[in-house]
């Protein structure tokens, strides 16, 4: 899949994977080495992420029913836990600085293309 950023018409990520059963959420991004630019992982449903057992810092967006950003975490550290959102339904978790690269702000509305 890709993410567009329809608020800003900008490509989040040209190749997006799915986590949308419970051993693929489960696992997540754990003990993967890296996740290189215009790549990242939609994990649904999901209000909150950690990054334990990662060696990399990720951006996330947290994204509600209706594709809308409603938080962002730049830049989180491994093994820390993000913070938890309960209009989130969803999250996006992308390579650090693709947040601030694609200019995707809180109240932006996200698009997956198939």
């Amino acid at each position: 899949m890709k993410l567009v950023n329809l608020s800003n018409d900008q490509v989040i990520a040209e190749q997006i994977g799915q986590a949308y059963s419970f051993f693929k959420r489960l696992k997540g991004l754990m003990f993967t080495d890296q996740l290189s630019l215009g790549t990242g992982l939609h994990i649904k449903p999901c209000q909150s992420v950690h990054t334990y057992f990662m060696n990399y810092s990720i951006d996330i967006l947290y994204v509600n029913k209706n594709n809308i950003v409603v938080a962002i975490d730049e830049a989180l550290e491994p093994g820390k836990v993000g913070k938890r959102y309960a209009d989130a339904v969803s999250v996006i978790e992308l390579p650090a600085g693709a947040a601030k690269k694609s200019l995707t702000r809180v109240g932006h509305n996200l698009n997956f293309i198939l």
